[in-house]
């Protein structure tokens, strides 16, 4: 159909020049990522030249293993380069893992030909367990994806933070002397505590021995990615509430923000006050309740029913009640605060961090995001977000036998 503005296609004829079926065109448009530019006054649907580029470019990023919420993200901000250059590159690194996977079974697929061809026996075991870990990797990988989410909150910490010494740097001074201890982290993240110490204070490790653990098997390999393979440094797997070491294992145990997303927090405590020595120290890290509270006020304000999480994380274990939770198995304890707060002049930098959060702020705002980095922009005129930040940590120490 030619009109003054351009030439439109019905649904018929638009999933048809595509090569998609109806229901695929409906389904997009019922999620927001492919509304038709224009709608007659009887109610058809029609979709222009620029539609037609918009579906290749969906249909694109779901063949390349994108989720719907990612796509939509990519979507509404496709015009911001920096953002789309990441997500395709990370997609892309995610693919060679796959390829190269692929090409590992391909190998020994073509090696168990040859020793049947030669009437040899043949390893199954072998080639079972390789595509058993190719497998794996790619599920290691689909993790590891998500990893970006955590790095772009650290960001906006490492890069806008009042108190210059940053948070992993008070940390690792709570923790000093590290020389010649054993020490367990859970829920070690992406595994910057320690790259940070390393390189600001190499000549302190000696001697020591260092585990770091994860539930997520994504988040331990981006570790080990990012520590590396270090003498005295290993990672592991795992959940909190069972961990796989023997009693009186450790001589500190490091929390780092991880007890308020455990479930059963007082059976993660036993199992941390387990493996600990007599005399040993555990630092758990949390924040309290107004933290980062301007931004949850100004998602608010753009739209009441934004929700950046499902729950109040310091509710679980915080700093206002994680004494009180902890009593039960640490006498000895002591409250330490970092003074701290963001001042962000950005507005790009805000916007990722925002929309790294797990709440439902992708159904609200990626529907009207040049509306919204307009607001923040406006919020901003006065040259910087002043963002309140209440963190700190409880070092608690086991009693001696």
């Amino acid at each position: 159909m030619k009109t003054e503005k351009g030439t439109f296609y019905t649904t018929g004829e638009f999933a048809k020049m595509a090569n998609v079926s109806l229901r695929t065109v409906r389904f997009y448009d019922t999620k927001g990522l492919l509304k038709p530019s224009m709608q007659t006054e009887a109610g058809y649907r029609l979709y222009s030249d620029e539609d037609f580029v918009r579906l290749q470019r969906i249909l694109t990023l779901k063949y390349l293993g994108f989720s719907l919420e990612e796509i939509a993200d990519i979507c509404v901000r496709d015009t911001d380069a920096g953002y789309v250059r990441h997500s395709l590159s990370l997609q892309q690194e995610l693919v060679e893992k796959k390829v190269e996977g692929l090409r590992r079974v391909s190998e020994t697929l073509g090696q168990t030909i040859e020793r049947l061809d030669a009437g040899e026996n043949v390893d199954w075991k072998r080639v079972l367990n390789l595509i058993h870990m190719v497998n794996m990797e790619g599920s290691l990988a689909e993790q590891y994806k998500n990893g970006s989410n955590l790095n772009i909150r650290i960001r906006l910490h490492d890069d806008y933070s009042v108190n210059k010494q940053g948070w992993f740097s008070w940390i690792f001074e709570q923790m000093m002397p590290v020389c010649g201890r054993n020490i367990l982290e859970i829920g070690c993240g992406n595994g910057q505590l320690w790259s940070k110490a390393l390189e600001n204070h190499a000549d302190a490790f000696e001697g020591t021995q260092v585990v770091l653990t994860d539930i997520s098997q994504g988040m331990v390999l981006e570790a080990k990615n990012r520590v590396g393979e270090r003498e005295g440094f290993s990672y592991v797997s795992c959940d909190a509430v069972e961990l796989p070491f023997a009693d009186e294992t450790f001589d500190m145990v490091v929390a780092n923000h991880v007890m308020f997303y455990v479930k059963d927090y007082d059976k993660a405590l036993s199992q941390i006050k387990r493996v600990l020595k007599p005399g040993g120290v555990l630092i758990l890290s949390t924040y309290g309740r107004d933290h980062m509270k301007e931004i949850t006020t100004l998602c608010k304000e753009f739209d009441g029913r934004i929700s950046l999480s499902e729950i109040n994380l310091y509710e679980n274990f915080g700093l206002e009640n994680g004494e009180e939770k902890l009593k039960k198995h640490f006498q000895n304890m002591e409250k330490r605060i970092y003074e701290d707060a963001l001042k962000v002049d950005d507005v790009m930098a805000l916007v990722d961090y925002i929309m790294s959060c797990h709440g439902n702020q992708h159904e609200y705002i990626n529907k009207r995001y040049d509306e919204f980095k307009g607001f923040l922009a406006r919020k901003m005129s006065g040259g910087y977000i002043y963002i309140t930040k209440s963190a700190g940590m409880f070092y608690c120490r086991k009693g001696e036998k």
